[in-house]
């Protein structure tokens, strides 16, 4: 663990201003090493760690001036994409999305400009399917290192033999209660509903995500978070549809309302769910007892992606270890990567929150492709958005 002169875990604050420091040649490598216990880390570590910044500015070559990213709210350390610019030349432009079916309507419309997106592991073989997502070609990311990564969240990557996408984060899918607004105390996703539909009335959001929202319905009334049943997603949307009127939004963009307080309860991803608790320690994050998600998310390279070179500069850089542990000090998932994990310190490797007890974790399952294409699940969510 990074310590410094007062034997105290270095801070993030303290970290990246000892890093601009040595980067502008204010200290040597060695203070720097010390000074954040990264000296320390690449002993232990020995060579599985790649030298900090591995991909110095030159070693990326011309990529062009500028990249079009696609991914999730709250979901990225701006710091490293500030980064990535840094060395690369090449400027970010951030498109947020909602939902991996807003993510799969628009790249079937064409014309995103995306270079790089973030899809879920349910979503990959429907993307190679359709033909919209490109096989890596893995010589170009030497940071990304297979044998480091579980492979329980990183195999849905490898479709065929063949791999299209890298590891971003692994997290759970839950609820978010303002626990000074909401004392009934909820662990459920029946609590949940109830709550909505009683004290919560009016202060609840539902994701614009059809997977979770109905997911959660479904989960609710004792049913698998990926049913595609007829006679079961009945039930979830009439569940849907009778809590609708008691619902503060519908938006997967839930942090801003929590915030405020003018949303006490919301379907949660365990990120939002750190940084909310971490600002508002009434914020309390639940795996429901009921069932839930598990799930991982992954960077990707569209089959049309107009700024090829920035986009393979990108996923390298996101691989390196410091990077992704940086990313996670930020937006609070887990890295699925061992080297990244390794770095983090004992404030985030022993968060409940990121990292739960296996029992929690029993009755959550990964999403089904079947959910993203499922014609019911896809009329179920429509009816219940326009109702």
């Amino acid at each position: 663990m990074n310590k410094n002169n007062n034997d105290k875990p270095i801070t993030a604050t303290k970290f990246m201003k000892e890093l601009h420091r040595y980067k502008k040649g204010s200290i040597n490598r060695r203070h720097f090493l010390g000074i954040t216990g990264l000296g320390t880390a690449m002993a232990v570590m020995g060579t599985a760690m790649p030298s900090l910044y591995s991909s110095q500015a030159n070693a990326f070559g011309d990529v062009g001036d500028r990249l079009i990213f696609a991914t999730w709210p709250n979901y990225q350390n701006q710091v490293n994409l500030d980064e990535y610019t840094e060395l690369t030349g090449a400027h970010i432009q951030v498109n947020a999305f909602g939902s991996n079916e807003e993510m799969l309507a628009k790249l079937q419309a064409g014309g995103t400009g995306w270079d790089v997106f973030v899809p879920t592991n349910y979503t990959i073989s429907n993307y190679v399917e359709l033909g919209l997502i490109q096989e890596l070609d893995l010589s170009r990311i030497p940071n990304y290192d297979p044998s480091a990564n579980n492979p329980k969240f990183s195999d849905p990557a490898t479709v065929n033999g063949k791999v299209y996408c890298v590891p971003k984060n692994w997290g759970t899918t839950g609820f978010i209660v303002n626990s000074n607004k909401v004392t009934s105390q909820p662990k459920s996703w029946k609590d949940f509903f109830d709550a909505t539909m009683g004290k919560a009335s009016g202060h609840t959001i539902l994701h614009d995500y059809q997977l979770t929202t109905i997911g959660a319905a479904l989960c609710a009334l004792g049913y698998s978070f990926n049913s595609i049943d007829a006679k079961e997603l009945g039930e979830a949307e009439a569940l849907l549809i009778k809590s609708k009127p008691h619902l503060f939004a519908i938006t997967s963009d839930y942090q801003p309302g929590m915030r405020s307080e003018d949303a006490w309860l919301s379907i949660c991803w365990n990120g939002d769910g750190t940084q909310l608790n971490n600002d508002m320690p009434e914020m309390q994050y639940v795996i429901a007892s009921d069932g839930g998600e598990i799930w991982s998310d992954f960077y990707a390279i569209p089959t049309d992606a107009p700024h090829l070179d920035a986009a393979y500069a990108f996923l390298n850089f996101m691989q390196d270890p410091y990077v992704q542990a940086r990313d996670a000090a930020v937006h609070g998932y887990a890295p699925t990567d061992a080297r990244a994990i390794a770095l983090q310190p004992d404030s985030l490797a022993n968060d409940p929150i990121l990292h739960p007890a296996l029992e929690l974790m029993n009755g959550l399952e990964f999403g089904a492709a079947q959910t993203m294409t499922d014609p019911i699940r896809a009329e179920v969510m429509a009816r219940f958005k326009s109702a």
